[in-house]
């Protein structure tokens, strides 16, 4: 048996139906018991458990053979990232506690940068995690394509594509939720050692200007790529709702400076199947 935390979302889902189409036994670790009633009538066992609350979570990893860890996003932390910190915390202890003989954390592509930003809440989960005495994979995959669901309605109504990836001609590494998932359950079912890091992206790269293309073909309507400029970011993220943007600003400017990028070769990286076109046409339905 496996147990997989955020089953609820896009790639912790595509885990647990990668896993159960192949015939093995799921345990769906949920918050909310009313969550957990779709994966139940699927076949699943549900453990109900907080991802800051070690005891619970303790009582859900013990006796699986291997465990999806999904930390929960925060795209507003606090200063110092305290939320992840309990979560990583909580986290540990009870891998520790329960044991498994896998354990495969879901990263991020730029796990490794020094620079402080949003995405530094997955260094700090990867630093606690490969201290354990486990064994502990890290799955970083690259920029999620399904991010564009946000992007669907003005690409729809208006025309527009605005982007914070720039400049709008540079491809960059991208990957589809599916895709994720598919891997981390290959890595939890493989037999034998597995790499401490594996990197994912999609089929080929693609640039903003790119996915207004691919925008357009699914959409039926012109669909141009504009660049969201810099200084309005910090303005535009306050008036959203988010306390500190500048984690956030921070990781745009990794990726559009390329300090956030695979740290091994190109070589090294492996490839997904699920290409944009595919997944706009998914969001787009």
């Amino acid at each position: 048996m496996y147990a997989i935390t955020g089953i609820t979302g896009n790639v912790g889902g595509a885990v647990a139906r990668t896993l159960l189409a192949e015939g093995h036994s799921v345990r769906a670790v949920v918050r909310d018991a009313a969550k957990g009633q779709v994966w139940s009538d699927l076949g699943c066992e549900v453990a109900i458990a907080d991802m800051e609350d070690a005891a619970s979570l303790t009582r859900a990893f013990t006796g699986v053979r291997g465990v999806f860890v999904l930390p929960p996003p925060n795209f507003d932390p606090t200063p110092g990232f305290s939320e992840a910190k309990a979560v990583i915390d909580a986290v540990s202890r009870a891998l520790v506690a329960a044991q498994p003989a896998r354990v495969i954390c879901l990263s991020t592509v730029g796990a490794q940068a020094a620079q402080s930003n949003l995405l530094s809440q997955r260094t700090l989960m990867e630093e606690a995690l490969s201290a354990l005495p486990l064994p502990v994979a890290f799955l970083r995959p690259a920029w999620f394509l399904d991010n564009l669901a946000w992007d669907i309605a003005g690409a729809r109504e208006q025309g527009v594509f605005a982007s914070f990836l720039q400049p709008l001609d540079r491809p960059i590494p991208m990957v589809a939720a599916a895709d994720v998932g598919r891997v981390a359950a290959e890595l939890l079912v493989q037999e034998g050692p597995v790499e401490r890091i594996v990197e994912l992206e999609g089929p080929e790269r693609v640039s903003p200007n790119a996915i207004a293309a691919a925008l357009s073909t699914v959409l039926d309507r012109l669909v141009q790529a504009e660049a969201v400029p810099r200084e309005t970011w910090g303005s535009l993220f306050l008036s959203q709702g988010m306390k500190d943007p500048m984690p956030r600003i921070q990781m745009l400017d990794g990726f559009n400076e390329g300090w956030i990028t695979f740290e091994g070769g190109d070589a090294t990286v492996r490839k997904g199947k699920v290409g944009l076109i595919e997944v706009i046409r998914s969001l787009a339905s």
